[in-house]
């Protein structure tokens, strides 16, 4: 008989938690193979729960007491609240009784104490938060996306292989092509940093293409693209609100006086343009490195995106992209 792999799920983690959440969660075990572990305050999931007809063999609550808000100073939230979602969840996957975490709370409360509780893959300096960037051709991964903000070059150079171990195994990418993010495609350019990894990414066996300018990336030049965490979540934030006003300006432009007929017309399309932008049909950002997989989904989740990351969760595990890590590094 088939496994299932077990996933524990933060139900008490970001805006829209409980409700969110749990419907995700439903959504996931109907769909997939899979044993979902919500993790939060008993009462107000089985409330949420009480909403759906599932497979209860399937789901399983594991209670927690407290939650950890945003504004909390990471490092003391996991040390003080021991008894909230997010640890209890953390501490399933340290003691295997899950195979993988997915939370939509927390940034840094997270990946603080993922990097506690699960521990790094021997070898690894330090995990990375990846992003799916979508491009013209489908998406690009960007590493570091915002969890190690100063970086060395080994950081940068550990990074490209774990992203392209992670692209070429999880997507079927043969090959992928990795790139340093820079000001400059010319080797010489950048700073310290940059020229440094550059010299190591020479010397490994990934797929390295060079330096890529961050207008490149959209138009899919390369697989994976690496940089230090301050310089990725830049790239991310304005790559987010970018896409948001861009949408914006032209449903804006068409949905008005003599347009709105051309609307019409386009509505399909433009439903096409919105989903390939959509960072739901993703579900999270992995964070690389550990010895279990933990996804950390956007704060602003809901179903579509919690159950798209309990996928991704499903196929990391399956693929053993942890073994793998471990064996390029």
């Amino acid at each position: 008989m088939e496994k299932k792999i077990k996933i524990a799920v933060d139900a008490m983690g970001g805006d829209h938690a409980p409700e969110e959440i749990v419907k995700g969660a439903i959504e996931a075990v109907k769909e997939m193979n899979a044993h979902v572990i919500l993790v939060g305050q008993q009462q107000a999931i089985e409330e949420e729960l009480k909403k759906y007809s599932y497979d209860n063999t399937k789901l399983e609550i594991v209670p927690a007491t407290e939650i950890i808000s945003t504004d909390e100073v990471p490092t003391v939230a996991i040390r003080k609240k021991k008894d909230s979602s997010m640890v209890v969840g953390l501490n399933l996957v340290k003691e295997k009784k899950a195979d993988a975490f997915v939370s939509a709370g927390s940034t840094g409360a997270l990946l603080t104490g993922a990097l506690f509780s699960v521990g790094r893959i021997k070898g690894v300096e330090r995990p990375v938060l990846g992003t799916c960037l979508p491009d013209k051709h489908g998406f690009t991964f960007l590493m570091d996306s915002g969890a190690n903000v100063d970086c060395k070059a080994k950081y940068l150079e550990q990074f490209a292989k774990m992203g392209s171990v992670y692209i070429e195994n999880m997507y079927d990418v043969k090959n992928p092509k990795v790139a340093l993010v820079n000001i400059g495609a010319e080797k010489e350019k950048g700073n310290a940093l940059t020229k440094e990894a550059y010299e190591l990414l020479e010397q490994t066996d990934l797929n390295f293409v060079g330096n890529i300018e961050p207008r490149d990336i959209p138009f899919g030049k390369a697989d994976v693209v690496v940089c230090d965490g301050f310089v990725g979540n830049t790239i991310l934030k304005l790559a987010e609100g970018l896409s948001m006003a861009l949408l914006g300006v032209i449903k804006e432009e068409i949905t008005v006086g003599h347009y709105k007929l051309a609307a019409a017309a386009l509505k399909k399309p433009f439903g096409h343009i919105k989903k390939r932008f959509d960072a739901d049909e993703v579900g999270g950002a992995p964070f690389l490195g550990l010895q279990s997989l933990v996804v950390k989904a956007h704060g602003s989740s809901k179903a579509k995106a919690v159950k798209n990351a309990i996928k991704q969760c499903i196929l990391f595990t399956e693929a053993d992209i942890v073994s793998k890590i471990g064996d390029k590094l």
